[in-house]
Order: structure tokens, then C-alpha cells, then sequence
């Protein structure tokens, strides 16, 4: 993990290039006061041509560094979950900053750079931030939250993975989309689903688990199951085999929730910034491993084509 790295701009003294080199404003005062009285010259011209060489004083981040700044100030937020109200006023002011030098001014309108597996690394949504709460129960994991966008069929699949003891699995829902606007995407949830449950042969308990705020050793049950372990791989294999032929729990979305819109803030080769219509913040990372991530110039033509 990168630790956490203040965001605090660090203004630098004025400062010129005298001869190659780069000079403190203050000593090249002091030079130019020497030079005035070793050559009986009037100040004011000196000092007139030093603040002519002198460079304007700049702290302004440029894109790079305010997207650095941004991701490391993610550490130990839990993707949103536990971020205190200093730092999520810090992470707000980056994201202000980001924004305002978006490299794609619509969005929209750049189909490749939208396409593909996305990440979510943060968020203020209530409910992304109910989902996450789970893994503070006992024994449950919430694992990566991924966004898929294909443009080639105008649709959105959002996903969370989950795992509890034994079995793992996920939640999704699937939306088609609209563009409204070179930033702005209408969406509409169509369908939910729960992925068949993958039933694991490794008995893993840990070592300790957090209940109530309270750490509960488990060590001692991690002994006590450990002659059991063989035995109930083998029987999860064959349970397993049975389980995973069964098809995903599938079921439509029809409540008032299942219309909403995004709005695309910031877009570049690995980073988004979206915001949704509840005021709510999403960043996400693209996924550049996976194929889906990029399309085929006959794929980006008809996405294109589409869109017009």
C-alpha cells in the first residue's frame, strides 16, 4: 500500500537562473546591492533588471501531481467507507482541482477512453457505502466493485464481490445508457443478479476477527478444526461441482431508483471522476488487464457512429 501523502501545497521562494545555476531571490538582492556599490551604479536599475530575470512565482499543481495526490489520500479510507471529515474534505478539494483540468471535455464523445472494466477506489454513495459496511460484519469480504462499460452495446454492469467462510460470490446489475449530453449519461437499471455461489475447499479461518470493535482471538479454533480441514475440502469439492451447475439467481429492477444519470467530471487513460444525481462521488480506475478494456477500430467506429 502507498501511504498517505498530504496534499498541501509547498510554495518555494521566488527564484532566478544567474549563470546556469538557480538563485534564491534573497541572495540575488544581496548580489545586486553589492554590485550597485562596487560599481557606483544606481540600485534601481540592478534591482529593475533582477526582478526582470526573475521567473513568476507559481504553485499551482499541475494534473499529475493532483491525481497522485488524490490516490494516495485513499489510504486507510476503505474505498470511502471509514474516511474521517478532514480527510474527506481534503479528498473534495483534489477532486475540485482534478476536474478543473479534465484532458476530455466530452466524455461522451470519446467512446475507447469510456469502454472497458473500471475500478471503484472511492465514493460518497450511501448506497456503495451500506455494501462496503458489510465487511465490518464478522467473516465477510467485500472484494473489488467494478464497473463495466460497452459502448458497442450501450450498456453498464455494475458488480461487487463478496466471500464469507466457505463461499464466495457477487452481486451485479445491469443497465442500458443513453447520452444526453457530451458529458452526461441517462441510465436505466434493468436487471439484478446473484451469482451462483462458489463453494471453497479450503477451510481458512483467521487468526483474530473484529466483533463490535472488540479483537476475538481465534487461534485456538483454528486448532481445533485443523483435523477436519482434510475431510471437509473433500466433501466442498463434491458439493461444489453440484452447486456451480445451478444458473444465477436473476430477477428485473423496477422501483423508482432504477432511473438515474451520470455525469462524467474527468476522463483520462486510467482515471474517472463521476458524479451522480444524489450529489453522490464516484472515482474509479480502469482495469487495463482485462480485453474488454479495449476496443477494435471497427468497434470504436460503430460506438462512434452510435453516438451521433
Amino acid at each position: 500500500m502507498i501511504a498517505r501523502s498530504s496534499s498541501r501545497r509547498i510554495v518555494t521562494p521566488r527564484v532566478v537562473k544567474a549563470g546556469g545555476r538557480v538563485m534564491p531571490m534573497r541572495r540575488l538582492r544581496a548580489a545586486a546591492e553589492e554590485a550597485s556599490i562596487a560599481q557606483d551604479f544606481s540600485s534601481a536599475p540592478v534591482m529593475d533588471f533582477a526582478m526582470a530575470m526573475a521567473e513568476p512565482e507559481s504553485d499551482e499543481m499541475n494534473a499529475a501531481d493532483i491525481k497522485a495526490a488524490l490516490l494516495d489520500s485513499f489510504y486507510g479510507t476503505e474505498r470511502g467507507l471509514s474516511a474521517r471529515s478532514e480527510v474527506r474534505a481534503e479528498i473534495n478539494e483534489l477532486i475540485t482541482q482534478l476536474e478543473a483540468k479534465n484532458p476530455t471535455p466530452s466524455p461522451t464523445e470519446m467512446m475507447a477512453l469510456l469502454d472497458g472494466d473500471w475500478k471503484l477506489v472511492y465514493t460518497s454513495n450511501s448506497e456503495l457505502l451500506a455494501i462496503l459496511a458489510l465487511s465490518k460484519l464478522p467473516f465477510v469480504t467485500i472484494g473489488d466493485i467494478t464497473q463495466r462499460v460497452d459502448t458497442i452495446t450501450a450498456t453498464v454492469e455494475n458488480r461487487a464481490a463478496l466471500s464469507v467462510p466457505l463461499s464466495r460470490t457477487s452481486l451485479s446489475a445491469t443497465a442500458s445508457f443513453e447520452v444526453r449530453s457530451p458529458k452526461r449519461l441517462q441510465i436505466a437499471f434493468e436487471r439484478g443478479s446473484i451469482a451462483t455461489p462458489e463453494l471453497l475447499s479450503d477451510l481458512e479461518v483467521p487468526e483474530s476477527v473484529d466483533v463490535l470493535g472488540q479483537t476475538v482471538d481465534l487461534s485456538q479454533l483454528r486448532g481445533v478444526l485443523q483435523p477436519f480441514s482434510q475431510g471437509l475440502s473433500s466433501i466442498l469439492k463434491q458439493v461444489g461441482g453440484i452447486v456451480s451447475q445451478a444458473p444465477d439467481l436473476s430477477f428485473p429492477i423496477s422501483n423508482d431508483s432504477a432511473s438515474t444519470w451520470l455525469l462524467t467530471t474527468y476522463l483520462d487513460e486510467d482515471t474517472r471522476i463521476t458524479r451522480g444525481d444524489g450529489g453522490s462521488v464516484f472515482i474509479l480506475t480502469k482495469d487495463t488487464s482485462s480485453s474488454s478494456s479495449h476496443m477494435t477500430p471497427e468497434q470504436e467506429a460503430v460506438a462512434e457512429a452510435m453516438m451521433l
